[in-house]
């Protein structure tokens, strides 16, 4: 008796003790049907991993590496018997690839060559364009930030920079204030921080101490109307009573006459802004000083000062040596231009004039976009002016600021500069008009335009 059951059908048999015609493989793997009702969804018992595609060699694509029992497993679809060259259809035992019931074309997930690989998969829709009107907000608000934060950090450093050294608390006997502010300006002869190569260099000899080389009264009015005064430095004055500003001992006031830069010499910037005081009737709100160094140092941070010089002129003293005409000044041109006074005709007082035409032009250079715009520029020119500027206790960034676009203002034009009315000189001092010094302080005390003439 044979194994194999006869086919009770007349066909074939097929599998070890069956009489089925189905392949075992048809049976044990009931995942695969062919034909007869659709296999609800849901996952086999036990859970079946994802399933990798594959192609069977004809050219169709099976699988989409979805896993048994996916959501999507609504239908299945049988595949066609393939026949043979005799007519007779058989299965192959594999699959079309349509596994659980998806659709054979390409119109469903995935399509022919397998997820999102095709032309017939799922299309993606057309980029949505930019929102530059966001995007220009978000840059904005991010510019304003770091302007914002940069501008701080810069007013933080600058201020710290700025030597207070100037108590003018120690002055006694000050007169009454007025309309405006006033900004006492020194340019004085130190050579701290100099090497004794820039010292030769800057023609400024090795003096020991310090005196001032040039005065100025900067009167910045309330509505308007800035003005400049110049006080020589040969210009004769009382010393008055004055507490010392290292000692607090009071000297009381002899009637001794001398030069108005002796004052500073005798006890520093304190027994200046008394003497000026005393003598002007005018109270002095603020005092800076820069001393040769630093003046230089602007200069050539700024990239030298354009200046036309009308008539050419040599100093030993100063180391001037300037032909008539247009040039631009270095740092050392430009202290030994301001610092001459032997080789002009009127010593003193032609000084004064050379002085604020060259602030003048330093100023408009300073201010320029090419250097408050380039950072390369501008922090070199503020260190380099900060170092080594000199001011009282109670003088903050903003009025060095105030004091600063004053000054550019005046000396460009928008403004009156002069020097002190002088009546005549008495062994070698220049001696000031009483008269009008009283009616220019009377004008500056009030904010009204000043008509006194100047020298």
């Amino acid at each position: 008796m044979s194994d194999w059951p006869d086919n009770q059908a007349g066909g074939r048999g097929y599998g070890r003790g069956s009489g089925d015609s189905q392949p075992d493989g048809a049976r044990v793997m009931r995942h695969i049907q062919r034909g007869g009702p659709a296999r609800p969804a849901g996952p086999p018992p036990g859970g079946v991993p994802q399933q990798p595609a594959y192609d069977d060699g004809h050219g169709e694509r099976h699988g989409d590496g979805q896993p048994y029992g996916d959501a999507r497993d609504e239908v299945f679809e049988p595949r066609a018997p393939r026949r043979d060259a005799y007519g007779q259809s058989h299965d192959s035992g594999y699959n079309t690839g349509q596994v659980y019931g998806q659709p054979a074309s390409g119109s469903g997930r995935g399509g022919g060559a397998g997820r999102g690989g095709g032309t017939e998969g799922r299309s993606r829709g057309p980029r949505p364009a930019p929102d530059w009107r966001r995007r220009i907000k978000i840059g904005s608000i991010t510019l304003v930030s770091v302007l914002l934060v940069t501008s701080v950090a810069t007013y933080f450093w600058a201020d710290g920079k700025l030597k207070r050294e100037v108590d003018l608390s120690k002055v006694i006997e000050r007169p009454e204030g007025g309309a405006g502010t006033n900004y006492l300006i020194v340019g004085s002869d130190s050579r701290e921080g100099m090497s004794d190569e820039d010292k030769k260099r800057l023609h400024t000899g090795s003096a020991d101490g310090k005196r001032t080389d040039s005065m100025m009264i900067l009167h910045v009015a309330d509505d308007g109307g800035n003005t400049m005064i110049s006080l020589p430095r040969d210009s004769n004055v009382t010393i008055p009573s004055f507490k010392g500003a290292e000692s607090g001992k009071l000297y009381p006031n002899q009637g001794r006459q001398t030069k108005l830069n002796a004052a500073y010499a005798e006890d520093g910037p304190e027994l200046l802004v008394r003497t000026v005081e005393y003598n002007t009737g005018l109270r002095i709100d603020h005092y800076a000083e820069i001393g040769f160094g630093g003046f230089a140092e602007i200069v050539d941070a700024v990239g030298g000062v354009e200046l036309d010089i009308p008539k050419g002129f040599k100093d030993k003293k100063s180391g001037a040596d300037f032909e008539a005409g247009k040039q631009t000044l270095d740092g050392e041109q430009a202290l030994a231009f301001v610092r001459t006074r032997y080789a002009l005709p009127g010593s003193d007082l032609d000084r004064t004039k050379n002085q604020q035409k060259f602030l003048a032009a330093l100023a408009n250079q300073a201010a320029t976009p090419g250097t408050v715009m380039n950072p390369f520029k501008l922090y070199p020119t503020m260190s380099a002016g900060l170092d080594t500027l000199i001011v009282d206790k109670d003088m903050g960034l903003m009025d060095v600021a105030s004091m600063f676009w004053a000054m550019k203002g005046v000396t460009g034009g928008d403004g009156k500069s002069m020097n002190m009315p002088i009546a005549g000189s008495a062994g070698g001092n220049l001696l000031w008009d009483k008269a009008k010094v009283k009616q220019l302080v009377n004008q500056l005390n009030n904010d009204d335009k000043v008509t006194v003439a100047g020298n």
